[in-house]
């Protein structure tokens, strides 16, 4: 158990390069392990957490500014995340099997046999969140879909909850320990230079980052100008824009309004998911009303200082741009605690200056940007960088959602009809990611069951014997996985 005496210096480049190395030599093991007893174990640890979940809190109390309902809600994603990954390589369409037969006849040579899998990248560095200390932290999507994949995990332990990732981090090797995962298949280091390390090191296969776009770019530079370049996951920036059409304001705008106080200021604003830009025609609102809404909003804590600042500094920058007018200023209590803050603006003035009206500020506050003919809505959306999501509210037959749909598409990873975008649902559809600035693979997912597929990459087999083939490559397919077989998609080998 973790305590008042453990270790919690950073560490030296030689712990971080006998964590990678002892990743490297079990990581032939830890891909060997078929893909139900792979599920067995992460169930495992997943059962761990959940019987630590008392201390766990506790420890995330201590060290972050966040409640307990709060941080109880967080781990129970957490290990739901675990067992739900568990349930996707168990199924096993992950793997992606494919098999062509020999065919003597096929055009426009004779083909031969040809068999396709993903198969584990190799030892995996995993980079933890600050806003979420549990579900995108030590045991968190990142570390949970590379294990699931196969791939052994050393993980850069966030600064702001050092005792709690020490902590999670003895939990998830015991567990591991206990159901005969081999030695070395995660590990836990700390510090900025030991992190630098980690992605520099030789023997990593790939990086997954969540943090701010001034970090992650500095480590997505080092991944990619290594030697031997790998793919850095980062995820780093979003400002959601929320679009609103004229009869869906005029339908329904105190409803849309209350929605978007409470996304953008929960969590004291800190979701990567926070909306902080919204398009509403002008003069649709009553400042006083908008004013009294936010203000109604319970003041809380920042997770840490570093937060803090930043945000302050932020938000001091947002509300000096000409032509932002403040309409609900937010206080700080004695405590640090804080409560929202609300600007505007028109959208002819943010698209004047959107470089920097539609950056991110990490933090409780949000900008509305008042349109005077719907156009403007498209003329947003064109000018946005990639975002992780944009909602919209609207009718479905609105002249301009056709449009600002195939815009918005182009733009983010998720696109959110009559709805709000905090809350990213763990399932086998969702997409969380988007093109850059708000992550460094648009390809890619970091929640679902997609997110896995970062970690694997394809494999082809021409003509190997029988007996020397992967198990999931097999004529008589022994684990009982879907595979597309000459073309046709069967899964009625699934058990």
């Amino acid at each position: 158990m973790s305590d008042d005496n453990t270790d919690l210096s950073d560490s030296s480049n030689l712990e971080v390069s006998i964590a990678v190395e002892k990743a490297v030599a079990v990581a032939p093991r830890w891909r060997a392990v078929d893909p139900p007893t792979r599920a067995g174990m992460l169930s495992t640890v997943a059962d761990q957490l959940d019987a630590a979940a008392d201390e766990l809190v506790a420890l995330a109390i201590a060290e972050t500014h966040l409640g307990e309902a709060r941080l109880r809600g967080e781990l129970a994603r957490t290990t739901f995340q675990l067992r739900f990954l568990a349930e996707v390589i168990s199924e096993g369409s992950h793997l992606q099997v494919c098999i062509d037969h020999r065919d003597a006849t096929w055009p426009p040579g004779a083909r031969p046999d040809l068999r396709r899998v993903l198969r584990p990248l190799g030892p995996v560095a995993v980079f933890a969140a600050s806003n979420f200390p549990f579900a995108f932290s030590v045991a968190g999507g990142d570390s949970a879909s590379a294990l699931a994949a196969g791939c052994p995990v050393v993980l850069k332990a966030h600064p702001g909850h050092l005792r709690l990732s020490a902590r999670c981090g003895e939990i998830v090797i015991k567990a591991l320990s206990e159901v005969s995962a081999p030695d070395g298949t995660f590990a836990v280091i700390r510090g900025d230079e030991a992190g630098r390390a980690l992605v520099t090191h030789r023997d990593i296969s790939a990086v997954a980052f969540t943090g701010s776009a001034r970090v992650g770019r500095i480590l997505f530079d080092l991944a990619v100008s290594r030697p031997t370049p790998i793919p850095f996951y980062g995820e780093l920036g979003s400002v959601n824009p929320v679009f609103v059409t004229r009869r869906a304001a005029a339908d329904r705008l105190d409803e849309i309004l209350r929605g978007y106080v409470a996304s953008f200021s929960l969590g004291t604003g800190q979701f990567c998911t926070q909306p902080g830009v919204l398009l509403l025609p002008a003069g649709s609102i009553d400042a006083d009303e908008v004013r009294a809404l936010v203000g109604a909003q319970p003041a809380s804590r920042l997770l840490n200082d570093r937060i803090e600042a930043t945000y302050a500094e932020g938000l001091k920058a947002l509300s000096g741009r000409p032509n932002v007018e403040v309409i609900a200023e937010g206080r700080t209590e004695p405590d640090g605690a804080r409560t929202p803050s609300l600007l505007r603006t028109t959208a002819a003035d943010l698209l004047a200056d959107a470089e920097h009206l539609l950056a991110e500020c990490f933090g409780p506050v949000s900008l509305v940007a008042e349109y005077d003919e719907e156009i403007q809505l498209i003329e947003v959306a064109d000018v946005l960088e990639g975002q992780l999501t944009a909602t919209i509210h609207a009718e479905p037959d609105d002249a301009v959602v056709p449009g600002l749909l195939d815009k918005l598409s182009d733009k983010v990873g998720r696109v959110v009809w009559n709805g709000w975008p905090t809350g990213v649902s763990v399932t086998w559809a969702m997409q969380h990611g988007g093109p850059y600035p708000a992550t460094t693979a648009p390809l890619h997912t970091s929640v679902g069951a997609g997110s896995i597929g970062r970690f694997l990459r394809p494999v082809s087999y021409e003509s190997v014997p029988e007996q020397l083939l992967p198990a999931s490559l097999r004529e008589e397919n022994p684990l009982g996985l879907p595979r597309r077989v000459d073309g046709t998609y069967l899964t009625e080998a699934i058990r």
